[in-house]
């Protein structure tokens, strides 16, 4: 059974380029446009089932990018904008081609929130709360919540196909049970928002914190993703991956990447 992962988007919040900004990673993703990128959003495709990852405010885009038509259900980490901006793009998929509601799996805390911003989408979604530990089975693949460590509850996944992928764009560090649940993954994909200082260390890494994570979890290869090439000291994609040189098996994240995970 074929299995793969696939990055709709691999920026933070504010997307590269920024309307507003003209550092030198948002000129250089004007001048050479494939080193843009969206917020950060995902999908797993096992056999013929498709999971999103979050809903980025870039979503139409990312699907229609991807030429993704059809969805099976939609995972939401946590309840951060960046995250969850895009749901309200998938209304008319459901009304006009699905036409039976889509499973919404959101964390505990963000179903009441749902309700209250999303009202117009209750007959959109069949919401169900996710928990820590839990573990959803699809065609050849197995994906389980676990925790992050960011400001607000927020999970990452573990998907077991084939090979082994973790995916957390948004946690500073790993708590002790998800890296040791995660160890020897085959591809860890996690939060670098910052090069430079961190200005949130309970919520987020800095690049050189994340190849750190992946050395301690022992993984074969580490995607530096959630980028935010703005903060704190810009830097160009040419500039990092310079000075990733060092680190064999460390690489930067962009949109549309895929994982084989099996198949």
């Amino acid at each position: 059974m074929a299995v793969e992962f696939k990055l709709l988007g691999t920026s933070a919040g504010l997307g590269i380029p920024s309307f507003y900004c003209d550092c030198p990673a948002c000129r250089e993703a004007y001048e050479n446009p494939p080193l843009a990128s969206t917020r950060s959003g995902a999908v797993l495709t096992a056999g013929a089932k498709r999971v999103l990852i979050d809903a980025s405010p870039d979503l139409r885009t990312q699907l229609t990018r991807e030429r993704i038509t059809a969805v099976d259900c939609l995972f939401i980490t946590h309840w951060h904008y960046d995250h969850f901006g895009g749901i309200g793009d998938l209304e008319y998929y459901v009304r006009l081609a699905r036409r039976e509601p889509l499973k919404l799996y959101l964390p505990p805390t963000a179903v009441e929130e749902f309700y209250r911003g999303f009202p117009f989408l209750a007959d959109v979604f069949a919401v169900e709360s996710w928990a820590f530990g839990q573990s959803l089975s699809f065609p050849g693949a197995k994906l389980t919540v676990l925790p992050a460590r960011h400001n607000i509850e927020t999970a990452g996944v573990l998907v077991e196909a084939g090979k082994r992928l973790a995916y957390f764009t948004d946690t500073a560090g790993l708590p002790e049970e998800t890296a040791r649940a995660v160890a020897g993954v085959d591809f860890l994909i996690c939060d670098a928002t910052f090069h430079g200082e961190n200005w949130f260390p309970d919520a987020h890494m800095e690049v050189a914190e994340a190849i750190e994570l992946g050395r301690q979890v022992q993984a074969k290869q580490t995607v530096l993703a959630h980028l935010a090439f703005h903060y704190s000291v810009p830097v160009t994609t040419a500039q990092l991956e310079e000075k990733l040189r060092p680190y064999p098996g460390v690489t930067l994240a962009y949109d549309g990447q895929v994982f084989r995970l099996s198949g």
